[in-house]
């Protein structure tokens, strides 16, 4: 369609080439928040502890089930470039804080839903902007004023916190005894920072296996290696382990030159294997000489390397990814060595027991009892492949949120309580406000609510009673009631255990605000097609899906065809 101007001359001047595109003004607009609210219907139904799940098939048939806003959203390639936006929310908010990924995009669309109500009665974009980034600095003030501080070690909190994360995942049924295991290993990795803790979630490491059932799952007191012993004369189990981690080849290398050897008889042959065998020799004897009974190497361990190892008794393992090097230095205390001339006994790691185990099919190597590891490892199981993979998002989401108690002991109730808190003294701030921003800061308490009327729709409550009932409680200063989703009523979500990091809903505020602010902002949305394989000159929608149905892009070029209906 061209971008087109007429000049003095009346002659038409076309900017874009062909196949390009350009929608305008309140198209625009209405497409882009079209879309985002596509985007948020699908998540919107997996909020809560009543949420369903998703199965989503890729390309190669793999299939995922899930219901973590963040993996439906990455899962499903979406090719809107406004909707890629509220993609994009969810994993910052996943990559931030863990959890509250579903609520930012519930969130988001949310408010742009209301906000397009606004466009419509001919308020500017650009006030609606400012009266959401005002609310949303006020509410993240209401937030925090209602939080409690707790301290940052306490069990019993941080295994509610844990719960409460899990309560809306397929491991609901398991959840306090994972909840158990995830607080020891976050205390565990956690660092003391002056008054404050620092945990780094990547001290945590998290090994799935199909098999047995969720209940199965286990902390490890160290490290889990999906290897084997490389070697079927060595030992499959030390207890009292002395561990050397290696990060060089025991292997002779090869010159960095072509080098050519010439030989002209056996003896010469026979002298040049002896003197190999004899280097390997050399190296496997600094590592007895330091005392060492158990090599885990990063690099390969040549035959006759191992055939040595063996013979002292060593129990060995090769081509450990570097992650797990570092990760095995912290749990047994052993430094990373190098060069194998400066490995000395005080380079040692210990641990109570080195195993090989079978698990299932595959053999790993167990190194567990370190005394105070900072480094620790959760083995998850569970009925089937999906099962785990799902076992091992929610796990991650709960490391998360006690991660975010443990470094900012805030905490506020769960159930939708904090946020109709927000949205009634937004409500009541609103009014102070001059001009047509009190309009937008109105809508942006409304669109709080969506939180609360999405966890009643989900567990089949009626909506629209809920929330006055809900509002009604708040007015008189109720300010932890919510929805307990699991015996559909309304109630104190403090008294249930309910409870969630400040961190979390701060975030989801941010986050969804920004999101909102940026897609109202647009008025203009310029598409070029690249020449090959583009729809045929002349035909709209040169971006994927932008024509006809609005979000629904999947082939390019769908857009040339706004009578969808003729074809099915």
């Amino acid at each position: 369609m061209g971008m087109q101007a007429t000049s003095k001359g009346n002659m038409p001047v076309v900017l874009l080439k062909e196949g390009g595109s350009e929608t305008k003004g309140r198209d625009a607009q209405k497409n882009n928040i079209a879309a985002s609210k596509i985007i948020a219907e699908i998540v919107h139904t997996s909020l809560g502890p009543r949420g369903m799940d998703k199965m989503l098939v890729d390309s190669l048939g793999d299939v995922t089930i899930t219901n973590d806003g963040a993996t439906i959203l990455k899962e499903i390639d979406v090719q809107h470039p406004a909707a890629k936006m509220l993609v994009e929310i969810s994993k910052t908010t996943d990559n931030e804080v863990g959890d509250g990924t579903t609520s930012a995009v519930v969130l988001a669309g949310a408010l742009l839903e209301n906000a397009e109500s606004l466009i419509d009665q001919d308020v500017h974009p650009t006030i609606i902007v400012d009266g959401y980034r005002k609310a949303a600095r006020k509410a993240k003030q209401f937030l925090e004023s209602i939080a409690d501080t707790v301290s940052a070690n306490d069990k019993n909190i941080l295994t509610k916190i844990a719960k409460t994360s899990m309560q809306t995942k397929l491991v609901r049924k398991d959840s306090d005894q994972l909840a158990e295991i995830i607080v020891k290993s976050v205390l565990a990795v956690a660092e003391k920072d002056g008054d404050s803790f620092d945990v780094d979630i990547d001290d945590i490491k998290v090994e799935k296996k199909a098999g047995g059932s969720i209940k199965d799952s286990m902390i490890i007191q160290g490290i889990v290696l999906d290897k084997e012993v490389v070697h079927g004369g060595m030992p499959r189990k030390i207890t009292d382990a002395k561990i050397a981690l290696i990060n060089t080849a025991l292997e002779i290398s090869k010159t960095e030159t072509d080098a050519k050897i010439n030989i002209s008889n056996p003896q010469q042959l026979k002298s040049f294997l002896d003197e190999e065998n004899r280097m390997l020799k050399t190296m496997v004897d600094k590592v007895i000489g330091s005392g060492a009974n158990v090599v885990l190497c990063q690099k390969g361990i040549d035959d006759m390397a191992q055939h040595y190892l063996a013979k002292a008794g060593i129990v060995a393992v090769r081509r450990i990814k570097e992650s797990d090097l570092t990760k095995l230095a912290k749990a047994t205390g052993a430094r990373i060595v190098t060069n194998l001339d400066d490995l000395f006994e005080k380079d040692l790691g210990v641990a109570d027991l080195v195993e090989e185990r079978k698990i299932e099919e595959d053999k790993w190597v167990f190194v567990e009892g370190c005394k105070h590891p900072k480094s620790v490892t959760l083995l998850l199981r569970g009925g089937s492949q999906r099962v785990v993979d799902e076992v091992e998002r929610s796990v991650h989401d709960a490391l998360m949120v006690v991660k975010d108690v443990i470094e900012n002991p805030s905490i506020v109730a769960g159930g939708g309580a904090p946020e109709t808190f927000a949205a009634t003294k937004l409500r009541n701030w609103s009014k102070s406000l001059e001009g047509r921003e009190q309009l937008a800061a109105e809508k942006f308490a409304d669109a709080l609510e969506a939180i609360p009327l999405t966890l009643a729709e989900n567990a089949g409550m009626d909506p629209i009673d809920t929330l006055t009932l809900l509002r009604s409680k708040q007015q008189k200063g109720e300010k932890w009631t919510g929805i307990d989703v699991m015996k559909s009523k309304i109630t104190n979500m403090k008294s249930s255990d309910i409870i969630e990091p400040l961190a979390v809903k701060l975030q989801i505020v941010s986050a969804s605000a920004e999101a909102a602010c940026m897609i109202l902002r647009i008025d203009d949305v310029i598409a070029t097609q690249k020449s090959a394989g583009g729809p045929p000159p002349g035909a709209e929608g040169g971006m994927p899906g932008m024509g006809g149905m609005p979000g629904m892009g999947g082939m390019p070029g769908m857009g040339g065809m706004p009578d969808m209906g003729g074809m099915m």
